[in-house]
């Protein structure tokens, strides 16, 4: 095992891939003579060439729909935006042409295109800058979407990603880009779609994803003072979501609190609260909790902002209800 940064093994799966597959090219905003935003495709332009790592203008409708007509012409292109909140500016093209094209051609076309970038808050961005797309994309039919909280599972994932045949939205974190982490040496890959038991525990699940799943670590260290054995699932992908992972760890703890940092409204939480509620009704001991951020626009203030995020304290408050405790 090697000891990584977030950006070293994203950097290190793109690479992987691209020294595997001459079809694979990365693009996007400084990725190439700056070596990324966040330093996360540093090297490659030396290694590979600006023929495939092209930085492109401040155009996310326009390079997202030309690396869209590439992939579906054979092209495996990597999408790098600077933040998915820029996304916005493409998501006609992610949605109208990449998810559906399969389909509307009838089998005839399909885009094997990664979409990357950091996605929810990251200090004092303020409104604009601090929101959470996860539960937008994943509604999409034909849309993959992927939440990694580590360097291993960040390399992992990615390299799947990339080799798929559809298109995977890969949502990261600018907070999360100087993690360090353990990485197998070798090849490796971790398949979408595949939930992870990162804690094993018997008194209540806790399921989370992406940079936020931090909170539930700490949340369960601090409940096991009290003897109370916290559960913790990392999704890792979120769509397709692995329900049955949640569902078996339910069934044993017969408790489930949800972490995710998004506004509270019809988001992951929501789904799995409906899913579990429904196929496990008779183990659950107590109504699911679900946390997520407050009902507003991220604030600028740093006071205001660790009132709006989710924290361990939260997690635990959760976990003493559904333990009523």
């Amino acid at each position: 095992m090697k000891t990584l940064q977030f950006r070293q093994a994203i950097a290190e799966a793109m690479s992987e891939e691209m020294r595997r597959d001459e079809n694979i090219y990365l693009m996007g905003e400084e990725v190439a003579e700056y070596n990324g935003a966040y330093k996360a495709s540093k090297g490659m332009l030396d290694e590979f060439g600006p023929e495939r790592v092209l930085d492109t203008p401040i155009s996310e409708l326009g390079f997202s729909g030309i690396a869209i007509g590439s992939a579906m012409n054979g092209n495996r292109p990597i999408v790098e935006f600077m933040t998915f909140n820029f996304s916005l500016v493409g998501i006609d093209q992610i949605i109208n042409n990449a998810a559906k094209i399969r389909q509307m051609s009838g089998g005839q076309f399909n885009c094997p295109i990664v979409f990357r970038g950091p996605t929810a808050s990251a200090g004092q961005l303020a409104a604009t800058h601090s929101q959470a797309f996860e539960s937008w994309f994943a509604n999409c039919p034909g849309l993959k979407v992927v939440v990694p909280s580590n360097p291993n599972d960040a390399k992992g994932l990615l390299k799947s990603a990339i080799r798929d045949d559809d298109p995977v939205i890969f949502m990261e974190s600018e907070q999360m880009y100087g993690d360090k982490g353990e990485v197998p040496e070798g090849e490796y890959t971790i398949p979408l779609g595949v939930a992870e038991i990162k804690r094993e525990g018997t008194d209540v699940t806790i399921v989370s994803f992406g940079k936020i799943i931090k909170e539930a670590y700490t949340a369960a260290d601090e409940l096991a003072k009290e003897d109370i054995n916290c559960e913790i699932i990392d999704l890792r992908t979120v769509k397709p979501l692995d329900y049955d992972a949640v569902l078996t760890s339910v069934k044993k703890t017969n408790r489930l609190v949800v972490l995710e940092e998004a506004w509270p409204f019809g988001n992951v939480a929501t789904e799995i609260t409906y899913h579990i509620q429904s196929k496990a009704f008779d183990y659950l001991d107590a109504p699911i909790e679900k946390i997520n951020t407050a009902d507003t626009p991220a604030p600028y203030s740093p006071v205001l902002l660790e009132e709006w995020l989710p924290n361990h304290e939260d997690v635990i408050k959760a976990v003493k209800k559904v333990l009523y405790r």
